[in-house]
């Protein structure tokens, strides 16, 4: 039996750096495998070595069949990036309208934002039929948004719909990284679904994932230590490795977190009747929500309930919050002497928007200091010596401190996560906006993690909205929720 994927002694080199050691490995016709490890154990770049998106340094590697590679990172925007190009972007109501819809971009009929002739580009053969269109957003539940412009999909709906720009090219290999990050249930269960059926049709899926999110039509597992392989085993054969919670630290070592100034506002915000409109559908429909001071919300809502642009009002990130009406810190949204800087200021952020156009070529010491600015990775601004110490001293809480001088590019997923969440917590805010913090990190990365926001959201200085798919992930502090269904409040609940 020929096998499908093979590797004898392969070793890969990602730019300058050694990932992957050593690996011999194969995949046999009707096996599906789950690769598993901790951030920075190369589980990626092997699912990339296996879609030929980086060369072997040495061995020998082969595969039989037509492979698609399905990212974690969003990347299919670069592809598209004349309609996906900066942050705000997803925000834009005109844009939106311009931006090619689902259905052009799972038939690769796209044209750039601002055509105004449209004979003027030509555009590549449609190769996909009107029947595996069909089958492919079925299976997906994707049916309802075929026409919807693709840059208003929720992070839930995105991922499908990168999934099924795959299917529709009807390969023999899939291959997945972490797909069920950002899922809401939902769609995590539409996602195994659609996996069992892949499988049952004699797709090959390869998938890098979780020790926590095996799907059920997985038959193998492989997994990867610091770039080497410790195991490969069948599912009935395999005891899932939990990896050792970070070694916990003491009071002392938090105390330039915890310690926050005395703040001058008794609200952390008061948002009156939000609202968010799209070609007359309401993303928000009159949400009303006040936070005091010190309090600790957790946002919750299934992908498309509005949370995402609920909270770019709140970070000043969006266009139409020039059309609410609330208050920032007990000053009236617009107010004199009231700046976007003065806002940014006060809240340390962080959500899968801001990660996908963060530059891969800033360091990891200057995405962390770049938090002191608001920026984007680059300033022109010499740090203070107590800001360098901040930096280092966050950047050893969070682990990452071995990598400092390394660009993003060169970080696993997982690294980038852990950088720019110090980079949330740089300044010292009163307002921590953590959106799907936890997206990309191991079980220990994730503990460690809400250790640290517990600790930091000891004072009651520090206010706290946190959003997450997963209870577990919600750190102990946290006393008070406001769930969005259709972009309107479906559930409140104040205190413990």
């Amino acid at each position: 039996m020929v096998p499908i994927f093979s590797f004898t002694n392969v070793s890969v080199r990602k730019y300058d750096t050694p990932v992957l050691f050593d690996l011999t490995w194969q995949v046999q016709p009707g096996q599906q495998w789950a690769i598993v490890g901790g951030n920075g154990s190369g589980k990626t770049t092997l699912l990339q070595t296996m879609a030929g998106r980086w060369a072997t340094a040495q061995g020998r590697f082969r595969k039989q069949g037509t492979v698609e590679f399905v990212a974690n990172d969003y990347s299919f925007n670069r592809i598209a990036r004349a309609a996906a190009q900066y942050y705000q972007q997803r925000f834009q109501a005109y844009e939106a309208a311009l931006a090619p819809t689902v259905r052009e971009v799972l038939t690769g009929q796209m044209k750039p934002v601002g055509t105004v002739d449209d004979k003027s580009v030509q555009l590549p053969e449609n190769t996909v039929s009107v029947e595996r269109l069909q089958e492919v957003a079925k299976l997906l539940q994707l049916t309802s948004l075929l026409d919807h412009p693709f840059i208003t999909l929720s992070n839930g709906e995105t991922r499908r719909m990168l999934l099924a720009r795959s299917l529709v090219k009807n390969p023999d290999i899939l291959l997945l990284d972490h797909p069920f990050v950002g899922l809401d249930v939902h769609s995590r269960e539409v996602l195994r679904a659609a996996l069992a059926e892949l499988a049952q049709k004699g797709t090959t899926i390869i998938l890098a994932t979780s020790a926590t999110e095996i799907p059920d039509c997985i038959t193998h597992i492989l997994e990867l230590y610091k770039g080497k392989i410790t195991a490969t085993t069948t599912i009935e054969d395999w005891s899932p490795n939990v990896p050792a919670l970070a070694a916990g630290k003491t009071l002392s070592a938090f105390e330039a977190l915890t310690a926050l100034p005395e703040t001058d506002f008794a609200y952390a915000f008061d948002l009156r009747n939000t609202k968010v409109v799209y070609d007359g559908k309401a993303i928000l429909d009159s949400v009303n929500w006040k936070v005091k001071k010190g309090e600790k919300w957790a946002l919750t809502g299934p992908n498309g309930s509005g949370k995402s642009t609920l909270l770019s009002i709140l970070t000043a990130d969006h266009p139409q919050r020039f059309a609410n009406d609330y208050d920032l810190f007990d000053k009236k949204r617009g107010g004199k002497g009231v700046s976007i800087w003065d806002i940014k200021q006060k809240i340390g952020h962080l959500s899968p928007e801001l990660h996908l156009y963060f530059p891969v070529e800033a360091t990891a010491f200057k995405a962390i200091a770049s938090g002191f600015f608001d920026a984007t990775g680059v300033y022109f601004r010499t740090l203070t010596e107590p800001q360098t110490e901040r930096v280092l001293h966050l950047a050893a809480l969070m682990g990452v401190e071995h990598i400092l001088e390394r660009p993003l590019q060169k970080l696993s997923k997982g690294e980038q996560r852990l950088v720019l969440l110090a980079r949330a917590l740089v300044k010292n805010p009163p307002l921590l906006i953590l959106d799907e913090p936890c997206q990309g990190l191991d079980i220990g990365a994730v503990e460690h993690f809400k250790e640290i926001v517990n600790a930091v959201c000891q004072t009651g200085e520090r206010t706290l909205i946190y959003v997450s798919h997963y209870p577990h992930e919600i750190p102990d502090c946290v006393d008070h929720v406001l769930r969005l269904e259709n972009g309107k409040v479906a559930e409140r609940k104040d205190g413990a």
